[in-house]
């Protein structure tokens, strides 16, 4: 039996350190027999083959989220990892490939630094901003090696010395990752993200590494028990959020997304903008952490993963894996393409409800994703006090802030969907 009761607790599956308790919000999440998509029923939707019945996966998560001892597998589908369509031998053939391919990287990174995959991480730096080595007298096995990385004219090769730089960063915000749960306080697994989280820099240099990008990572490596397969979880997720972690001097790669979450907020709510804007907030800054982290701050670590499989299983394009496949660069993020043909009604019913109403209206502003329209969604749900009380930025990220732990992600969502409908209607009619 996977379900103890009808509204099954889940502190079991994420314990909580004791100490911890007190401090960390309420779970509001309860996987619901006939409703959160069982072990029972993923493994009833696939064919003999292997083949996946997406829609119904689809269905079920969309109504009640996924029972955490699926979770992770589940996830892979949902962020275009596997193909629905494939067989179980060809998802075996890609899983080795893939496997292969994240020891191959990870053995590039043990040659630079040898501290990648030994189980411990690096918290203070080892080279200067000048590339030249730093010997930490903490870390016995630290001994930064070039091996080959030094350039003819003696300097370190700037990926080289950009990566070196952000380990040790790296390591600072994973100590610092969930540690109300029990999980992390096995320093293999706190090694685990780093490791992980090392070797996706490495692979995207372009971006680097970005604080944030660590409570992204945590759940794949909690949920995925192979490293290689949260790896390349980890990095299908990237590809729908590396841009909002983009930034130079100037700007910063999420102000897209809060362009348009002003525009929705504009559209549908002209009065709650014009008081933004003159509380100096139009280019809504305070909404930065929601999109950065996708919610994991405003929830329970329960909660945000409900919030994250329900908001991707809504966003679900049945061509995702072949868009990502068609293309190694991690920056091919797109999961639409301009309706290259009419879609049929059934082949609508593999869509998400998100990206389905985005498919039938023609809509393909990629800057839209859905978190951006659960953040118009928890404005409205503060509308009446932002403008009643709200007298200055201040005041705003204040009574945002009250709404960590007191969040319902489930009647979020809806209010998402139904914002998401208004704004279609309202930019069809102009």
């Amino acid at each position: 039996m996977f379900f103890s009761s009808s509204t099954e607790e889940l502190d079991s599956y994420f314990p909580i350190r004791p100490e911890c308790q007190a401090d960390v919000p309420k779970i509001r999440f309860k996987a619901r027999v006939g409703k959160t998509l069982s072990p029972r029923r993923w493994h009833a939707a696939f064919s003999e083959d292997g083949h996946l019945d997406i829609a119904g996966v689809l269905r079920r998560i969309q109504r009640g989220g996924i029972h955490p001892t699926v979770k992770g597998v589940v996830w892979e589908f949902l962020l275009g990892c596997f193909d629905p369509n494939s067989t179980f031998e060809e998802r075996n053939e890609v899983r080795q490939l893939r496997r292969k391919q994240y020891a191959e990287w990870k053995a590039e990174c043990q040659k630079l630094v040898p501290d990648i995959g030994s189980g411990k991480i690096i918290t203070t730096p080892i080279i200067s901003d000048d590339g030249q080595p730093i010997q930490d007298p903490s870390n016995s096995c630290s001994t930064p090696s070039d091996n080959g990385a030094l350039s003819r004219n003696g300097t370190l090769d700037k990926k080289v010395t950009q990566w070196k730089l952000s380990l040790h960063q790296i390591g600072l915000d994973v100590v610092r990752t969930d540690r109300a749960l029990e999980f992390y306080e096995n320093e293999a697994n706190q090694a685990k993200l780093w490791d992980v989280l090392a070797v996706y820099v490495w692979m995207d240099n372009d971006i680097g590494y970005v604080q944030g990008m660590n409570d992204i990572c945590s759940p794949m490596v909690i949920l995925l028990e192979h490293e290689a397969d949260a790896f390349w979880c980890f990095e299908r997720a990237m590809r729908r959020l590396r841009e909002n972690f983009r930034s130079n001097a100037s700007s910063m790669g999420v102000q897209s997304q809060l362009g348009t979450l002003a525009q929705i907020i504009k559209a549908i709510d002209p009065k709650l903008h014009q008081h933004l804007e003159e509380l100096d907030g139009g280019e809504y800054l305070f909404a930065i952490r929601m999109l950065m982290v996708l919610f994991r701050r405003e929830f329970s670590f329960v909660d945000a993963l409900y919030l994250w499989e329900v908001m991707w299983a809504m966003e679900y394009n049945p061509n995702i894996y072949s868009l990502y496949e068609e293309s190694s660069d991690p920056n091919s993020s797109s999961t639409r393409k301009n309706d290259e043909a009419k879609v049929n009604s059934k082949l609508l019913k593999k869509y998400g409800k998100f990206e389905r109403a985005n498919v039938k209206t023609g809509w393909t502003d990629q800057r839209g994703a859905l978190a951006v329209f659960l953040a118009a969604s928890v404005l409205e749900t503060k509308n009446k006090r932002l403008l009643k009380e709200a007298q200055g930025l201040d005041d705003v990220v204040q009574i945002l802030g009250e709404i960590t732990g007191n969040l319902d992600a489930k009647k979020a969502l809806n209010g998402a969907l139904k914002i998401h409908k208004k704004y279609l209607k309202a930019k069809k009619s102009q």
